[in-house]
């Protein structure tokens, strides 16, 4: 049987889509069982990661990133937030101004101790990160359901496409706490900068660095 597959970008009505298929893809990953506990010990765990995602979702069109998806059979399998390189102080003072209104429902959902995890966790792994104008991975997750089947992998691809494009981007930076998943980012030309732990969680952030026979001076 014939399929279509394509990668796309999503839309602010595609929010309850986006959002089923990365609270199943981080159900149990690392950042999410630390910062949010364990859904089969805390009932509570499932909302505040849900309320997560759903802020990361809404902060990705109030701050200008890019929310693409992978689409089989008009079907949406996997999907991913990057953050662009290059954005200019006005449009991020605007997009924080905007952003402050969906802050502060989230500050109610979640307790006062994930909020200080999570805003240590972006400093350290944004302060690893390179000076130069670079686009930054937020988060990538595929449907549990249809893992191993190279959708992550395509759409890490698609991304290096986006970052080749674009003249000003020196790369791109990514944290990941899956100690698996390093091997993989080293095969596609990702070098491991840095590595960290936040309250006892290991965390792994790598950059891949395009060659500047790819870059406009």
């Amino acid at each position: 049987m014939n399929t279509s597959c394509r990668v796309s970008k999503l839309a602010k009505s595609d929010k309850l889509l986006f959002s089923s298929i990365m609270s199943r893809a981080f159900a149990r990953d690392p950042l999410f069982l630390h910062a949010f506990g364990d859904p089969e010990l805390d009932r509570k765990s499932r909302s505040r990661a849900a309320a997560f995602i759903s802020f990361m979702f809404d902060k990705s069109f109030l701050l200008n990133e890019e929310v693409w998806g992978f689409f089989e059979n008009e079907i949406l399998l996997g999907t991913y937030i990057v953050e662009k390189s290059g954005l200019s102080k006005l449009k991020r003072f605007k997009g924080a101004l905007g952003l402050i209104g969906r802050l502060l429902p989230l500050l109610f959902q979640l307790p006062v101790k994930t909020l200080g995890f999570l805003n240590s966790y972006m400093r350290i792994t944004r302060s690893a990160a390179p000076s130069a104008p670079h686009h930054y991975l937020v988060m990538i997750g595929v449907n549990p359901e249809v893992q191993g089947r190279g959708i992550g992998t395509a759409m890490l691809l698609h991304l290096l496409q986006v970052v080749h494009a674009d003249n000003k981007s020196h790369g791109i930076a990514l944290d990941t706490e899956n100690k698996e998943n390093v091997n993989l980012y080293l095969r596609r030309g990702f070098a491991l900068r840095h590595e960290e732990y936040i309250n006892a969680l290991a965390v792994y952030c790598m950059f891949y660095q395009k060659k500047l026979s790819d870059m406009v001076l």
